[in-house]
């Protein structure tokens, strides 16, 4: 059974059998969600898949003890008030415990009605045309290993005893694509590219073909590069896979566990003055943006580094209490299955202005790379920031693209890297809920 967001007498009743079953505040979040995807390949539909269903999630506290339990679909909704009063029996106490009170939400466009009301023709067209697009693009593409088109809707319902009571719908559409070029040597690169939107004229499949189609061309025929320090040049996409391991530190439970490499850090430069970075969960459309957090907690705007000096951290209701301070409404759940953790909402760092991209900031090395690919960004070292990782790309010389290079490695640390950032782009791209500017960096260790 897929549950439906005006079905609140189901969450009231839950809610008030918590409360009568002993609890002292009760919380009830329910999820539910459809969607279908379309993948294309050779020319036909290689794949249709379709999914639904709807989570129901209950946090109760009594004497600071905290009692959790969950039911996937109608199935077991009876025993959810039972298991949960139970595990207050179980759990230790904890001040920290709480259910946050009444707040108003934010009214930020994020349902699109259009993609609400799509057919899987629509898909299987875009998933073509995907494809095609990419095949088309240059006689070196020979192969679209995957080309996908999916559209998804969810809605989430939140009420607590302390007078939150507020739900709100969601759409996504999103395309992904890999392309296979080869040359006439028999030499070969694959490449990608994806997008996700909110609604639905946002999203460009044709721009998504190209770009993965020419970032496959563009690195056929790699060479082995020198050790050397060398500028370098993260565009968007990259430079969104290292803030993505960068957001983990401003987690407030990071910091309270020492597990993060801003601990202690509040109100020092932690970057250099050109990089200011900020989750803002209100931006109309954002993939992370929501009217009100995973507990209840209105969306904010939050700037967390500013000219280079850290701010401050982000925080769920529990953070907030510790730490003495308020939520900032940064509780996310990656499913109904798990209490509320720290999450960003739209991270990303805001661009410089004067219309620079990465193609200026190639113009301007006389030497240095521009990085395409990284393998294994996560694998940096949490808590010191420390990273050795493989990189492919383009080197730079005379201002301009010489040759393509692979298997190379980029090792530093991820605050040094931040604080040796000279310049940011104008050209801020979202991947999810990331999203970034291209970055001039100055020289780093490359090696072979």
């Amino acid at each position: 059974m897929t549950l439906h967001m005006d079905d609140l007498n189901l969450a009231e009743d839950i809610m008030k059998q918590a409360l009568r079953a002993g609890a002292e505040a009760a919380e009830v979040f329910i999820r539910s969600g459809r969607g279908t995807s379309v993948e294309a390949k050779d020319g036909e539909v290689e794949a249709l898949e379709a999914s639904h269903g709807a989570e129901i999630a209950l946090r109760v506290l009594k004497n600071n003890r905290l009692g959790f339990s969950y039911v996937t679909g109608a199935n077991g909704i009876e025993g959810i008030v039972r298991r949960a009063v139970e595990c207050l029996e179980w759990s230790d106490e904890d001040a920290y415990n709480t259910i946050p009170a009444s707040a108003v939400p934010a009214d930020i466009p994020l349902y699109d009605s259009i993609i609400g009301s799509l057919k899987e023709e629509w898909l299987i067209s875009g998933a073509l045309s995907l494809e095609k697009n990419a095949l088309q693009y240059d006689e070196k593409i020979k192969k679209v290993r995957k080309a996908e088109v999916s559209f998804s809707l969810s809605d989430t319902l939140i009420i607590n005893s302390a007078g939150i009571n507020h739900s709100y719908k969601k759409s996504a559409v999103s395309a992904q694509v890999t392309a296979f070029a080869q040359d006439e040597k028999g030499e070969s690169q694959i490449a990608s590219d994806f997008t996700v939107c909110r609604r639905l004229s946002d999203i460009n499949l044709g721009s998504v073909a190209v770009n993965a189609a020419q970032r496959a061309i563009e690195l056929i025929g790699p060479r082995k590069i020198a050790a050397e320090k060398l500028p370098v040049i993260l565009p968007p996409d990259i430079a969104v896979e290292f803030l993505e391991v960068l957001s983990a530190s401003f987690s407030a439970d990071a910091v309270q566990k020492k597990r993060s490499f801003f601990a202690g850090k509040e109100g020092r430069a932690v970057a250099s003055k050109v990089i200011h970075i900020e989750d803002d969960a209100l931006m109309p459309w954002g993939n992370g943006s929501f009217p009100l957090d995973d507990e209840g907690v209105a969306a904010q705007r939050k700037v967390l580094v500013s000219g280079g000096t850290l701010l401050g951290f982000l925080h769920n209701s529990y953070t907030a209490k510790k730490a003495g301070t308020a939520s900032t409404g940064n509780a996310v759940r990656g499913s109904a299955k798990g209490l509320p953790g720290i999450g960003i909402t739209n991270l990303f760092i805001r661009p410089a202005e004067g219309g620079k991209d990465k193609s200026s900031f190639v113009s301007s090395l006389d030497k240095g790379i521009l990085v395409t690919s990284v393998m294994g960004a996560h694998t940096a070292n949490p808590v010191s920031g420390d990273f050795s990782i493989g990189i492919s790309g383009l080197m730079i010389e005379g201002g301009s693209v010489s040759y393509p290079f692979s298997e190379a490695v980029i090792s530093g640390n991820l605050l040094e890297m931040f604080k040796n950032v000279v310049e940011t782009g104008s050209d801020l791209k979202f991947y999810g809920r990331a999203g970034s500017p291209s970055l001039l960096i100055g020289e780093m260790d490359i090696s072979a």
